[in-house]
């Protein structure tokens, strides 16, 4: 039967339609909405992503066993209690890593200017610090040689200048690759020499220096020139002044009667000098100074045995807190902003000088 429907005809007569045949079904938009919205979200991260901003962003690093990175001729290694240096992890921060840090109560954020002055580069910056590690290194090792009883050779032969800030009183004074060898008629051996004498000026004062200055570039021949300058603000403190450069030590001469290796594996800065004093001594010693407890600790070393102060302690008091230490050592100077991060979570204990840190482990039971 032809089945074509014709004029006239009655619509009834067209065959059923099989049930297994549907129209077509109508989806929601929303989530082609949502999914699209998200894809331009990713693409908008990822574009801004390597973006930074002016500012530093300043959390807990790692937590290091002084015992990996010094080896001592000799030593005694201890195979309970441990000495843990503390780090903090510096980071040029993007714009979510700004926001991140600002709701997050570890971490502190810095003005760029305060940790890399304009026109200092970001590799002027990382040679300072690997100089700074090599200066603790040398101190680390002398004061625990000498409060030990040995007799060491350690002679400084200058401070030298890696770079100079610009408009600062250094600037078209100072020169890259100089050595200061005095400062107002006072012998410079080290950069500490610097930044000793510096806490009896004020910003305004006239200093004279002399430096030991390459003839026509070559790194074998020196001249030596008195230049003056007056001091200015310092870029993280207006009421201290500052030369405006970056110090690193001229090449000392050192004699240690004891071969002690200290790998610090491209760390940087000096925070970690009281520690591997510690460490040596420790080594140098065959009773466990930390009775087999685990103690971290901070702050820098001089050669009189005084502990300094560092920055990012409450960065490095959390650390000590994650990596369970019993007690963390921290310089007289950061105590009271460290007591701020600690909480009731771990104990602290404040050293002026490597003497204090050796009285509160001989101390422990």
């Amino acid at each position: 039967m032809d089945q074509d429907l014709r004029v006239g005809e009655d619509a009834t007569s067209l065959p059923d339609v099989p049930s297994s045949v549907q129209p077509p079904q109508s989806y929601p938009k929303w989530p082609w909405i949502l999914a699209s919205f998200l894809i331009v979200i990713g693409i908008g991260i990822a574009i801004a992503w390597p973006i930074t901003v002016p500012y530093y962003t300043l959390s807990p690093g790692p937590v290091y066993d002084t015992s990996d990175f010094i080896e001592v001729e000799d030593g005694f290694i201890s195979d309970k209690g441990e000495l843990f240096f503390l780090t903090v992890s510096l980071k040029e921060a993007n714009i979510f890593e700004y926001a991140a840090g600002r709701l997050d109560n570890r971490v502190t954020i810095r003005e760029r200017e305060v940790i890399r002055p304009v026109g200092v580069s970001q590799e002027d910056l990382r040679r300072e610090s690997l100089d700074l590690m090599e200066q603790s290194k040398q101190d680390a090792t002398f004061v625990a040689l000498t409060k030990l009883g040995y007799e060491v050779t350690f002679i400084g032969t200058g401070a030298l200048v890696i770079e100079t800030i610009p408009d600062s009183a250094a600037d078209g004074v100072l020169m890259p690759n100089d050595i200061i060898v005095q400062m107002d008629g006072h012998t410079v051996a080290f950069r500490s020499d610097i930044i000793d004498q510096l806490g009896d000026l004020g910003i305004g004062d006239d200093v004279t220096f002399v430096v030991e200055r390459s003839v026509d570039g070559s790194s074998d021949e020196f001249q030596e020139e008195s230049l003056e300058l007056r001091l200015g603000t310092h870029t993280e403190d207006p009421t201290r002044p500052m030369v405006g450069v970056l110090l690193g030590n001229n090449e000392p001469i050192i004699e240690f009667p004891v071969n002690v290796e200290i790998d610090s594996n491209n760390i940087g800065g000096p925070s970690a000098g009281l520690m591997f004093t510690l460490q040596i001594m420790d080594q140098l010693t065959e009773d466990e100074i930390t009775k087999g407890h685990r103690i971290a600790g901070t702050g820098t070393i001089r050669r009189d045995g005084t502990v300094g102060p560092i920055g990012g302690i409450r960065q490095k008091v959390f650390g000590a807190i994650d990596a369970g230490a019993y007690a963390v050592l921290v310089p007289a100077a950061n105590f009271e902003e460290a007591l701020e991060a600690a909480g009731d979570d771990i104990q602290l204990v404040r050293v002026e000088t490597v003497d204090d840190a050796l009285a509160f482990l001989d101390s422990l039971q």
